[in-house]
Order: structure tokens, then C-alpha cells, then sequence
């Protein structure tokens, strides 16, 4: 790896993005998403969005991408390289000062499609050879207006709650019993239980969506069920958390709140409604489909 240069991009060459050519199966590209920075209309800074060089040959990319107002990368989420290069692409994992979660985005039907497969299986490998861990696969949804609004069963009564503390203590209930990997590895570090509940809160502060949209539910009797986030992200309205407390598991609720939130989002005008769950989460896959959510990618996401 002597002769390979890797390096950070500047605003005034970073055209260079561009100059790699491969086929875009899997990642970014293969959605129509294009690489620009923020002062060219787009969600990168140069200075986050690294590359490697042979013989002065863009070969291997990396761009980490973060909101508008974060000063630390959230995510690296555009990683390839040319074709026979994936030890470059390690390399220029390793070189990176910048480190942030993976996320890999692919098609519903990957693992049936051989080349889309070893696209995907080559960027995993890569990564890992520099270091990152498998941390989930996650199933990604898309509502529109064509799909249909959900039943609402009518079972859970919706009250705002405007209370931080309120919430942060439902939020542990929530994940004292957990299948999410990203809550359960928060719950491993030295933070335990307390850093994950808070790790959520202030991802439902991040998304730039009112806090008044946030809602507790109580069921008939006045017991509480759960909560429901309807939100924004950068990227539009999507379904920032959907969470059943461990005493009321095995009702359905997870239904019940992701039909109010569709409705609720649906109201204020979105035109789509992204959500996301993990593989293994079982019950919360079977509320999407039921509601309606249909499955539009899959993601990989490494450590």
C-alpha cells in the first residue's frame, strides 16, 4: 500500500468524488443519491469526505455524512471503491481520522441477487478488515398515501407530555427489556440503561420536528401503554421511535401506535413516511406490514 495516497477532499477538488467509475449496486448511488457538498446543494463537507489515490486515480471514497448544525460526523454513509480495490478501501478506513457508524444501504432482494450480494458482501468486508463489527441488519420502510391509512383500534388514549424527565423515564421502561441492537450495545457501554434512554432523547431533540408531536399512551383504564415520536428528520417525516412499556407487551400496542402515527404524520401533509426496525424485532416488522409500511430497503450497519 506504498503508493497509495489517502487524503481529504478540499471544496475546490471535490470533483474528484466523481472520477471513480464503478457499477452502483449497492449503497447510496444505487438509489439515486448523489454526492454533493453543503455549498453545491448538497449533505457532505469536503473535509468529512475522504478518498485514496494510486498514481494520482481516485480508487477508494469515503464520505461521513452529519446534519447541518452537528460538528461531529453521525454517520459514514457512502463508502466504495473500484473494482479489485477493496484492500484499498480498508486502508482508507483505517486512515481516516473520523469514525462513526456504518450504514450500508441495499435493495429488499440483495441476498437473492449474486451481484448485488458481492457487492454488498465486499464493502462488509472491507469495512471489517478495518476494524468495524457487524452491529444489525435493519429492514427500512416507506408509507405514501397509496398504501392506505391504517385502522385505528381505538384502544390507547394520545396525551402530549412536556416533560423531559417524563419522558426519559418511560424511555427506560421502554428499554429495560429491548430488542433493538443500537439501545441493547448502549446498555452494554459504562452508561447501561440510563445512556440509551438518553441516547433517544436526544435523537427525538436532533430531528428538526416540534416537540409538541410527541405522545404518551394510556389505555382505557389509565395505565400506560407506550410512546409514540411521529417526526422529522433531515431527509422528510418518518417515524422517530415507537415504544411498548415490558408490562403491556403482547396486546398489539405497537400497532395501535404506529396507526396513530401514521395518521398524525399523514395530517400534517407528508407525502411519504420513512421507519426503520431491526430484523429480529419480530412484533414491531409484523406492526409495519399491518400498518401497511412497506419494505423499501434493507441496511447493514457496522461499528
Amino acid at each position: 500500500m506504498t503508493d497509495l495516497v489517502v487524503r481529504a477532499l478540499t471544496e475546490s477538488d471535490a470533483h474528484l468524488f466523481h472520477t471513480m467509475r464503478g457499477r452502483d449496486l449497492v449503497g447510496r448511488a444505487a438509489f439515486g443519491h448523489r454526492y454533493a457538498t453543503a455549498d453545491n446543494g448538497g449533505d457532505y463537507r469536503p473535509e468529512w469526505t475522504w478518498v485514496a489515490l494510486r498514481d494520482g486515480v481516485v480508487v477508494a471514497r469515503a464520505a461521513w455524512w452529519a446534519g447541518p448544525h452537528d460538528t461531529e460526523p453521525v454517520l459514514l454513509n457512502w463508502f466504495d471503491f473500484a473494482d479489485g480495490e477493496e484492500a484499498a478501501g480498508a486502508e482508507l478506513l483505517r486512515r481516516a481520522p473520523l469514525h462513526a457508524e456504518y450504514e450500508l444501504i441495499l435493495p429488499a432482494d440483495w441476498r437473492e441477487r449474486p451481484d448485488v450480494r458481492a457487492a454488498a458482501e465486499g464493502r462488509i468486508s472491507a469495512a471489517r478488515a478495518a476494524g468495524m463489527k457487524p452491529l444489525v441488519e435493519r429492514y427500512s420502510y416507506r408509507w405514501t398515501p397509496e398504501c392506505g391509512l391504517p385502522e385505528r383500534p381505538g384502544r390507547l388514549e394520545f396525551r402530549p407530555e412536556p416533560d423531559d424527565e417524563v419522558i426519559l423515564d418511560v424511555l427506560r421502561r421502554v428499554h429495560s427489556v429491548t430488542l433493538d441492537a443500537h439501545a441493547r450495545k448502549a446498555i452494554e457501554g459504562p452508561g447501561g440503561l440510563e445512556q440509551a434512554a438518553r441516547e433517544e432523547l436526544d435523537f427525538f431533540h436532533w430531528c428538526p420536528s416540534p416537540r409538541s408531536w410527541w405522545r404518551l399512551a394510556y389505555t382505557a383504564g389509565g395505565e400506560l401503554a407506550g410512546i409514540q415520536v411521529p417526526a422529522r428528520n433531515p431527509s422528510g417525516p418518518c417515524v422517530g421511535f415507537i415504544g411498548v412499556v415490558p408490562e403491556q407487551r403482547g396486546h398489539g400496542y405497537g400497532y395501535d401506535l404506529l396507526a396513530e402515527c401514521t395518521h398524525f404524520l399523514a395530517a400534517e401533509g407528508a407525502e411519504f413516511i420513512a421507519g426503520a426496525t431491526d430484523r429480529g424485532n419480530v412484533p414491531m416488522a409484523a406492526a409495519f406490514a399491518k400498518a401497511g409500511h412497506r419494505i423499501s430497503q434493507e441496511r447493514v450497519h457496522l461499528v
